[in-house]
């Protein structure tokens, strides 16, 4: 039993560095001489800088911060959940609420991705831009999150 709680910590603090990681990271778009994210626009100048510009203020853009800031605040308070259920639970309980917030998470990060996939096209100021590593994370993290908000409705309690 430790070690399957030691593994599910483990597969949840995953989850989180995904989440952090691909929400701050400037690399959702990478092309030649350019990367954008959630937050800000970075292009390299003539004289080999590169110069950051605040991202544009598009609807479906904050929608996709939103969401983002989202899945990490209910990971988070998933985590909290599940140490204070682990001491305050009855034996035989389930983690219901901390898989509930766990799923909550995993279905905004789902959003966010899926709005960003659909209208970065009207976004995108460079041809030949691709999607950057910090866009495949946060889709590694969706099924992560889920998985792991499934095992905690499973998961019962012992001693």
């Amino acid at each position: 039993m430790l070690l399957l709680l030691l593994g599910i910590i483990i597969l949840h603090i995953a989850v989180l560095v995904l989440l952090f990681v691909s929400t701050i990271v400037s690399s959702w778009l990478v092309g030649n001489s350019y990367s954008a994210d959630l937050w800000q626009n970075c292009s390299v100048t003539a004289t080999s800088t590169w110069q950051c510009l605040t991202a544009s203020n598009n609807e479906w853009l904050q929608s996709v911060q939103a969401m983002m800031i989202l899945s990490i605040i209910f990971s988070v308070l998933s985590l909290f959940l599940f140490f204070c259920q682990l001491f305050t639970l009855t034996k035989g309980g389930r983690f219901y609420l901390t898989g509930i917030f766990q799923v909550l998470a995993a279905l905004c990060v789902m959003a966010g991705a899926s709005i960003f996939t659909v209208r970065h096209p009207e976004w995108q100021t460079q041809d030949g831009a691709g999607y950057g590593f910090a866009y495949i994370l946060a889709w590694v993290a969706f099924p992560l999150a889920a998985v792991s908000g499934i095992i905690y409705i499973i998961l019962r309690k012992r001693e």
